[in-house]
């Protein structure tokens, strides 16, 4: 990542970024914080209304593939390759509560946090190399380009991985 390639994308020029931040680690460090901060409160916002709906997980993986859908993706690939890492900011420690919090009693939280950490690393990727992936797997590119089908599919390896066998109260189609 170079600040002059993030200006252009921000319609600036490289000094008035440089201006703003000072320098490549501090962009890239306030990057971070936005997108995390973005990220933090989608999810919070999302989980104030998806108890109250339902709990229905395939709008909970289509909530959080929009909002990677809006550019995140491409940050989160481009802190990666810059360096940064998340250094356990718990991130999508409510997600994970949640989801945990509806699972039976005596269930494993780690199994609810690897669950989660699979679908956000999949959710995550999916703008960048979602159909070139099913692609890879004989997809048609028609198939390719619609990955509904694979995120309903995660969804129902979300409900059978956590045990949440309710399929009235966790809805599977829309």
């Amino acid at each position: 990542m170079q600040m002059r390639a993030i200006a252009a994308r921000a319609g600036m020029t490289d000094a008035g970024v440089a201006h703003h931040f000072g320098n490549r680690d501090n962009l890239l460090r306030e990057l971070l914080r936005y997108g995390g901060r973005r990220l933090r409160a989608a999810v919070q916002e999302m989980l104030e209304t998806w108890l109250k709906d339902g709990a229905n997980l395939v709008e909970l993986v289509e909530v959080l593939a929009a909002l990677y859908r809006q550019g995140y993706s491409e940050l989160a690939v481009a802190l990666h390759a810059a360096g940064w890492r998340d250094r356990g900011s718990g991130l999508l420690d409510p997600l994970v509560e949640a989801l945990h919090a509806l699972r039976p009693a005596g269930a494993s939280v780690e199994d609810t946090r690897l669950a989660v950490a699979a679908l956000h690393q999949a959710i995550a990727l999916e703008p960048l190399y979602g159909s070139a992936f099913r692609r890879s797997a004989g997809f048609t590119q028609a198939e390719a380009n619609r990955p509904d089908a694979q995120l309903r599919w995660w969804a129902r390896q979300l409900l059978l991985t956590l045990g949440l066998d309710t399929p009235a109260t966790y809805a599977l189609s829309e």
